[in-house]
């Protein structure tokens, strides 16, 4: 669910951008804004870094981001009439894309492009997302500046307004990183890791859109879709720690809902687990990953670890991340992973041999792991968010001296489908 300048043009609800909101934009001759931008017809996809559309882009994200809307005339700035803008096909799509990524520096990533195709007046939109990665630079020659929205126009920025959005970025990151610091701080508190290690799995987005508190049916429905969407990842094998926690009835928390762990006399403590969704579209996952059984009466001992129960879990979170990034509007998420272990032996990361029999004859024994970060744009292709699955897994894995993961397929790249 989107709110956009063209919703808040008209008093529309968070929706979809439809033909009706358009027109009724139109209609009213909403006027260009910092967020807002209208457009005739669409720049040539020949040659399209050459053309204005990456300094657009670039103004638009230096500016909170907001919408490029091909297909509308103006007037003094102010909307007079729809028009069309013609044949608009994937290979158009891909263009825009790639332009947004090679012509800007960094790169604005995430463009969400949407097809309004009205008969006789087919508009094409382009929402450009909030960004904390300013000022995105566009280079002409051997020339380069940073323009920005100037309310309804573009212009270029002052030295000084560089070096404020310089400072503004690095003050972002340095945020993004205490607010990662406290969210894993908290999943990690009070678990006896002195007894047996715990996985910790963080992502909180970027930028945070926080419209209105997800209701308990909204969060059940999301613990829900990230369960099947995790098994799409991961084998149906393994320790799941969603399969661990009461998906169906998720408990209030501060700013969240909570899964609690379903570990009962039914399903020992060995399988204990916690997830939660805040309702700024962080969450988090706590699973104890040591001393899990491996036959009817036999464990593992506290430090071990198999290199499964991680897979498992990493598919879950990063399932959670992409099903709340969904019903939360988020795009850009911060995610970390870590194994908490406080105890005197060495944590060893388990696989199996040929014959499927548990081995740790290849581990390189830890005594403290190292959490393993990366960003990902949880609304990315299918193909492109299940490699950041696999990649993450593997890291993972790799610092225990395990060359491979076990059950998270890898997927076909999308030039190979």
């Amino acid at each position: 669910m989107s709110f956009t300048a063209l919703h808040r043009a008209v008093g529309a609800p968070p929706g979809p951008l439809t033909d009706e909101i358009l027109d009724a934009a139109v209609a009213a001759g909403t006027a260009e804004t910092s967020d807002l931008d209208w457009k005739g017809e669409l720049p040539p996809a020949k040659g399209l870094t050459q053309t204005d559309f990456p300094k657009d882009v670039a103004a638009m994200a230096n500016s909170g981001g907001g919408l490029i809307v091909y297909g509308v005339k103006e007037s003094q700035k102010a909307a007079t009439k729809r028009v069309d803008v013609g044949e608009f096909d994937e290979s158009y799509e891909r263009s825009l894309r790639s332009a947004a990524i090679t012509a800007i520096s960094p790169p604005v990533f995430g463009l969400n492009v949407h097809r309004l195709e009205a008969e006789g007046k087919r508009a094409i939109i382009v929402e450009v997302p909030a960004s904390i990665d300013g000022p995105h630079l566009i280079y002409r020659n051997d020339y380069f500046g940073a323009p920005v929205r100037n309310d309804s126009d573009t212009v270029w920025m002052k030295e000084r307004q560089i070096e404020a959005m310089y400072r503004a970025r690095f003050e972002e990151r340095r945020h993004a990183s205490e607010a990662l610091d406290a969210l894993f701080g908290e999943a990690s508190a009070g678990r006896d890791s002195d007894k047996r290690a715990w996985l910790i799995a963080v992502a909180h987005p970027r930028t945070p859109v926080i419209r209105e508190r997800m209701t308990r049916d909204r969060a059940r429905y999301v613990l829900a879709t990230t369960e099947a969407l995790a098994l799409t990842y991961a084998e149906n094998r393994g320790v799941h720690p969603l399969r661990n926690v009461d998906v169906h009835n998720p408990r209030p928390g501060l700013r969240r809902w909570v899964a609690v762990s379903m570990a009962t006399i039914d399903r020992p403590s060995w399988r204990e687990a916690w997830v939660s969704i805040h309702h700024d579209g962080s969450v988090t996952l706590a699973a104890a990953v040591g001393g899990h059984r491996k036959a009817v009466d036999e464990y593992f001992e506290g430090w071990e670890v198999e290199s499964s129960a991680i897979e498992c879990a990493i598919a879950d979170v990063m399932a959670l991340t992409r099903t709340t990034a969904e019903a939360t509007g988020n795009e850009e998420y911060d995610v970390r992973v870590g194994i908490e272990w406080s105890g005197q032996e060495p944590l060893t990361i388990l696989t199996t041999d040929n014959f499927g029999h548990t081995y740790g004859g290849a581990s390189t024994p830890l005594h403290r792991f190292t959490p393993v970060e990366t960003t990902v744009n949880a609304m990315e292709s299918a193909s492109d968010y299940h490699w950041h699955v696999h990649d993450l897994a593997q890291d993972c894995v790799n610092q225990g001296g395990i060359s491979n993961v076990l059950i998270i397929r890898p997927p076909a790249r999308d030039d190979q489908q």
